[in-house]
């Protein structure tokens, strides 16, 4: 096998499309690791919640911290039962998928900048008064590798970032709908 290509040299052949790839690099990056944290079921669902409301204790629960099953649990101290808690228990399901239909746009954006970049490149390759030169035909083809290679190189760990998120919050979402349950089954 041959030399890998240098990352100053993937970087310095993808010209001005560099920006908006990066940017779409940084926005992922920056959107992964908050929803990350987010998801985290001690800050969605903390277990004392859940284990008290499956204790039928959810009146002596601590509802103190700021999280959706606590704000579940007010609300239904506040008297929302059936179907308008369940629009509760949607509403926070909502609130915790903020970010993600960004993070889906950098997956479905990054290629096609890089597809946009191999046109430019192959464009430039091509001049209107005949065969380009050495230089010309270099740098097009740089181009054009370059930008497919890191939007490929963004979308794919973005890709398989956004699954995971998107599969961490049907569990959560899952969790919610038990609590909404437990909460109306403590009622009767």
């Amino acid at each position: 096998m041959g030399k890998g290509v240098s990352v100053e040299t993937l970087l310095s052949g993808a010209g001005y499309f560099i920006w908006p790839l990066g940017a779409c690099s940084l926005l992922a990056l920056f959107l992964v690791v908050e929803r990350a944290l987010a998801f985290r079921t001690d800050r969605v669902i903390p277990p004392a919640i859940i284990a008290a409301a499956m204790r039928g204790e959810t009146a002596a629960a601590d509802v103190g911290d700021d999280s959706a099953a606590a704000r579940l649990v007010v609300r239904w101290r506040s008297g929302a039962a059936g179907e308008a808690l369940k629009a509760f228990a949607r509403a926070e399901v909502v609130r915790l998928q903020r970010g993600l239909h960004l993070l889906d746009s950098v997956v479905a954006a990054s290629p096609l900048i890089g597809l946009l970049g191999t046109v430019a490149g192959l464009a430039a390759i091509f001049p209107s008064q005949g065969v380009p030169d050495q230089a010309t035909l270099t740098r097009g083809v740089g181009l054009a590798l370059s930008t497919t290679m890191i939007g490929l190189f963004i979308a794919i760990p973005s890709l398989i970032a956004a699954n995971w998120l998107h599969r961490r919050l049907e569990v959560l979402s899952s969790r919610l709908e038990v609590l909404v349950e437990s909460l109306e089954s403590s009622r009767r």
